[in-house]
């Protein structure tokens, strides 16, 4: 009886044999896409099923000590004509060495010599490497755990205003960070540190800052030490001390030079807290944007980065579970 009720339904009823192929077509496609975790909404699946899908790739990571660093206390008043303050924080005894005017290809010319055959280890190593293609040197004894400012200028009879138009053949400021005690090369990874300083001149004003900081290996590698971003708190006072058109004009001689904006050194206040739950503590970065801003109960559930929404390949933590206990007992 069914089937000749059927039968008679569909002679008289043509839109039933579509609405019959429509409604197969859906439940198969949904049986498709569940099966393979395409486009089917979370809100769908179980907890499991959400947090395996998307989880990414964990980097793994190796934790060296670093024994430079080098900061620019005073960005606002650095110039070519008035000279530049530097900040070394050195865990050993260094010698910080600054070319200015220093060629832009024997630069990279002296980093591929590093891994190749001459390891750039003392300042006498770079200047080889440089074939003295830079414009004036200056060197500082740097004692362990000193954070005393050093004073870098160009010499007046060097008659030096500006390095040229944008793309230049010279970087104005180099600075190099090299370990004073032979001893201590034989203990540390990283042997030296080359950092790529922009200071404003006549035709290029765009404010000062470190644009590339260069670590290198005693077995013959170079990493390009790049910063990490977290979130701005929007509550907190922020301690930049430039305005809204200086930022935009830096925008814009960043963009002509080439430079990306998040490759500019933002004096900003940040959270420690996870942008999701805003409850834990931020100890995930997400690559290749290189945000930090989700905790550990957060990162399992995102494939795209909160901020910028670009893709994450990899993440890796800034420090370990048993890091982080430490620390809270330490704080307790």
């Amino acid at each position: 009886m069914a089937a000749v009720f059927l039968v008679t339904l569909y002679e008289y009823s043509p839109l039933f044999y579509i609405t019959v192929v429509f409604v197969c077509f859906l439940v198969t496609s949904g049986l498709v896409l569940g099966w393979f975790g395409l486009g089917v909404p979370v809100i769908l699946r179980n907890s499991e099923e959400a947090e395996s899908s998307a989880r990414v790739l964990k980097k793994q990571m190796r934790q060296v000590k670093n024994p430079f660093g080098l900061e620019i206390p005073h960005p606002a008043t650095a110039s070519v004509t008035k000279g530049i303050a530097l900040r070394p924080d050195c865990l050993e005894d260094c010698l910080l060495t600054c070319y200015w005017g220093c060629n832009v290809q024997k630069l990279h010319e002296a980093l591929q010599k590093h891994i190749y055959c001459c390891r750039i280890k003392t300042p006498q190593a770079l200047e080889d490497a440089l074939y003295s293609e830079y414009l004036y040197r200056q060197q500082y004894f740097i004692k362990k755990n000193d954070k005393e400012e050093k004073y870098c200028q160009l010499p007046e009879d060097a008659q030096v205003v500006d390095f040229g138009p944008v793309p230049r053949s010279r970087y104005p400021l180099i600075a190099l960070l090299t370990l004073a005690d032979e001893e201590d090369r034989e203990i540390y990874d990283i042997i030296s540190m080359v950092a790529v300083i922009h200071i404003p001149d006549e035709s290029y004003r765009l404010s000062c800052r470190i644009l590339y900081q260069y670590l290198l290996l005693a077995q013959g590698q170079y990493h390009d030490l790049k910063q990490l971003f977290m979130s701005a708190n929007s509550t907190g006072p922020s301690s930049s001390d430039t305005s809204t058109d200086e930022r935009s004009t830096d925008r814009s001689l960043l963009e002509k030079a080439g430079l990306s904006e998040d490759e500019a050194e933002l004096h900003e206040e940040n959270s420690k807290d996870c942008v999701v739950c805003q409850n834990g503590t931020v100890n995930w970065v997400l690559l290749p944007c290189r945000h930090a801003c989700l905790c550990d109960g957060c990162i399992k559930y995102f494939q795209q980065c909160p901020m910028c929404r670009q893709f994450v390949q990899e993440s890796f933590p800034l420090c370990s579970k048993k890091e982080q206990d430490e620390d809270e007992l330490t704080h307790t």
